[in-house]
């Protein structure tokens, strides 16, 4: 039986001197309160409280971190469970299904998924041997056997792992069911929202403008002209607030801001509803709700994120098969300097607006990004996201923004997650890879071990809380 799988010195310098200052600062805070202040884990699962149904059902089935490397492999989704939109066949055996991810694991050794899963499985299931084919009925039958218990409810993990406050993510006209059966109880300052309106943004989507009239009939706008779409945008936000939402959500294939006039932006929307638009003229119109969302910010005090740089859905055959968000996404060049520049024409200079910038092109982070953050006040950089929620994508954002943006135009860390039972590990290594820069900065004679101190507390904890006005 092999025991302590987990070693206590992970991701640490392998010098030794730097190794012991990063220990020393991690121990300081490994045991703070986790701030998740986005994400995409189900409000459902904290509403309803119910049992989490089996180990493939949580972790493997909904997690395209995992099935998309192993659809790299030729394995089918459908031999994954991954449902399809047409409501074909798909294997329903969860134990079968986990079978294929044991024989399978080696394909995942030294990526950030093996560091996520392996914590899982050792710190938060209490496993003692190694995940293998040999082992896999003994860790589907421990973890599926665990979540039937009280102990492993949603709520009582929230507590388990420390999580002070959680935000899920939903769109425009998302009738808000789950946050709103948790309103007036403790847990709705928990667990709160955050409001992304791409499914009413988009004219790319096939919904767009049956999304757009929903969006009148909720708040009683007449969305068929501009005027009228912005101010259900704005009720919509109001809403989202009365549920605790301190932020908003864009993720938008690029950086691209404008500032039309109003009557090109009528006219543009007229031709966004007809459906009778180009991809340029796509571009413009969620350029221009970009700039839109900003000055509502600065409004109503909404924290705006911008996630941009995603090509998502690349593979034609699996988006018809299952649909968006199943692993076929990939970074993209993105120009922000250009892209945000009407946006800071208009809003930049406003201290009181804040502006969340995240990335998958990081060419952009010592070329763009971090001269932006370290000059308007508006900016502020967000944390790795997506394919750079690793250790080595930690350490870069560190080692090529900090020079010029600092660590205070940062807002620390979130995990971005749908898989629940991760959240701990990703803040896990956030914090000692934050830690291990600060060692480095404090061996290297650049950083007194007191600043060094202040800074993993504030990276860790206090600049998330800041960032996002929770």
């Amino acid at each position: 039986m092999t025991k302590n799988l987990l070693d206590p010195d992970r991701l640490f310098p392998a010098d030794p001197a730097t190794r012991e200052i990063t220990r020393g600062l991690y121990d300081g805070i490994k045991n703070l309160p986790i701030i998740s202040p986005h994400g995409h884990t189900d409000p459902k699962w904290f509403a309803e409280n119910e049992c989490f149904a089996d180990a493939s059902s949580l972790l493997l089935i909904p997690d395209h971190y995992l099935f998309r490397m192993l659809y790299s492999q030729g394995i089918a989704l459908e031999s994954l469970g991954v449902p399809r939109i047409d409501g074909g066949a798909v294997e329903t055996d969860t134990r079968k299904i986990w079978h294929i991810l044991a024989a399978n694991y080696h394909l995942f050794r030294g990526t950030p998924s093996s560091i996520w899963m392996d914590h899982v499985f050792y710190e938060v299931f209490g496993l003692t041997e190694l995940f293998s084919p040999q082992t896999a009925d003994t860790f589907y039958a421990q973890i599926t056997a665990q979540l039937q218990t009280d102990a492993y409810r949603p709520r009582a993990l929230m507590d388990r792992f420390n999580i002070e406050v959680i935000a899920t993510t939903e769109g425009a006209v998302d009738e808000l069911p789950h946050h709103r059966a948790l309103a007036g109880t403790p847990w709705a300052k928990r667990v709160i929202t955050t409001f992304r309106p791409d499914d009413a943004v988009d004219p790319s989507r096939a919904d767009f403008a049956d999304n757009v009239a929903r969006l009148g009939e909720m708040t009683g706008e007449n969305t068929r002209w501009w005027n009228g779409y912005l101010a259900a945008m704005r009720a919509r936000r109001a809403t989202y607030r009365e549920f605790g939402a301190t932020a908003t959500d864009h993720g938008h294939p690029t950086a691209a801001t404008a500032d039309l006039s109003a009557s090109e932006c009528e006219a543009l929307f007229s031709r966004c509803l007809s459906g009778d638009i180009s991809p340029a003229e796509a571009e413009l119109f969620r350029a221009q709700v970009l700039t839109e969302m900003a000055g509502m910010s600065l409004e109503d005090g909404m924290v705006m994120q911008i996630h941009a740089g995603a090509r998502r859905n690349i593979n034609a055959q699996v988006f018809a098969r299952f649909g968006r968000d199943k692993g076929a996404d990939v970074p993209s060049a993105t120009n922000y300097l250009d892209g945000l520049q009407p946006l800071l024409n208009k809003y930049g200079n406003e201290s009181k607006l804040k502006i969340i910038l995240f990335t998958l092109d990081e060419t952009t982070y010592s070329r763009e990004l971090a001269p932006l953050a370290g000059h308007y006040p508006c900016l502020k950089l967000g944390p790795p996201w997506w394919f750079h929620d690793s250790p080595e994508g930690m350490l870069r954002i560190r080692q090529q923004t900090t020079e010029t943006a600092g660590f205070y135009n940062t807002v620390g860390f979130n995990d971005d997650t749908r898989a629940f039972l991760s959240i701990p590990a990703r803040h896990d290594v956030a914090r000692r890879m934050d830690c291990r820069f600060l060692a480095t900065l404090v061996a290297e004679g650049r950083l007194r071990i007191g600043e060094a101190e202040e800074l993993s507390q504030d990276l860790s904890y206090n600049l998330a809380k800041q960032g996002y006005n929770l």
